[in-house]
């Protein structure tokens, strides 16, 4: 019996990869005007720092997503350093993203459901707590949630046992009453396998796909539409 269902949030309860495109041209936008500086060498500039942190801090760091920490790393190498910057390219980057996001389809519709058969809802994502709080609160599902685990607070990423632990600490239940549904099969799907939870990928069909859920090739279970998830039902009392 299911009693905790768990949700990753980039593209998970939104389109991370639209809003985050959004988002970089904002960015792009601004670092033309402010810093004088083409598209292509902001992005190149911005690839360098975040090498630069990976080789500093590792890939299991929430600290890696930090956004303004990468800015100022991109600033600190420019021959004229202006820190100032960093705090306008943040606004800048994450203003623009959370205004175009918007909840996944379905979404806020099945979360209700759930909540209303009695089922816990929770969060796991990897990222610092401050926006994914922020992104939860545009989406319009704050509220509904009894639960939110971030990398921050767990002290590690994604697959990592201790992500998952906390997790299942939160929900108040076993690992194998708890779903997690996630767009990353390795990090999401796998870990929480790995951790005894059951792991359901989260991968939108094209619009000429008709089931919203299937048995991928990997042996785990894909959920396609929320709506269709929705309709059908049963799915979540059934596992």
């Amino acid at each position: 019996m299911i009693r905790a269902v768990i949700f990753d949030i980039d593209n998970t309860m939104y389109n991370f990869d639209r809003a985050h495109a959004a988002a970089m041209e904002a960015l792009f936008r601004y670092g033309n005007q402010a810093l004088s500086l083409e598209p292509g060498s902001m992005k190149e500039g911005l690839s360098a720092a975040q090498k630069l942190i990976l080789d500093r801090l590792g890939t299991n760091s929430s600290a890696i997503h930090n956004r303004l920490i990468r800015f100022q790393t991109f600033l600190e190498s420019m021959k004229n350093v202006d820190l100032t910057k960093a705090l306008e390219m943040y606004h800048t980057y994450w203003d623009t993203l959370l205004a175009v996001m918007e909840p996944e389809p379905g979404l806020k519709d099945l979360i209700l459901d759930l909540g209303s058969r009695g089922i816990r809802i929770g969060i796991g994502s990897d990222m610092t707590a401050y926006i994914q709080f922020k992104k939860l609160e545009k989406l319009g599902v704050l509220d509904q949630l009894s639960f939110i685990v971030t990398s921050e607070e767990a002290g590690a990423e994604k697959p990592s046992p201790e992500f998952f632990r906390l997790c299942v600490e939160k929900a108040g239940c076993k690992a194998e009453e708890c779903v997690f549904i996630g767009d990353s099969l390795k990090k999401d799907v796998e870990g929480a396998e790995k951790s005894g939870l059951y792991g359901i990928w989260y991968h939108p069909a094209p619009e000429n796909r008709k089931h919203d859920m299937q048995e991928t090739g990997s042996g785990y279970p894909v959920i396609t539409s929320y709506e269709t998830c929705l309709k059908d039902g049963g799915f979540f009392s059934e596992i």
